[in-house]
């Protein structure tokens, strides 16, 4: 997944669950790393990252 297809996944993930948005994307890379699909994992981590980055710009 590339830095746009991450800023759009994280986006859409914030819109539509809010603050439970970062959960959602951790709950989603933990499942993929159970079954063993490190790479599919890795992009739920990136987009974590990003959802961390907009909540923390959000809250000023």
């Amino acid at each position: 997944m590339d830095t746009i297809q991450t800023a759009e996944y994280a986006r859409a993930l914030y819109a539509a669950h809010g603050d439970k948005a970062e959960a959602e994307a951790a709950q989603k890379e933990q499942h993929c790393k159970a079954l063993g699909n490190q790479d599919e994992a890795q992009s739920w981590q990136a987009v974590r990252r990003a959802i961390r980055q907009m909540r923390g710009a959000n809250q000023s």
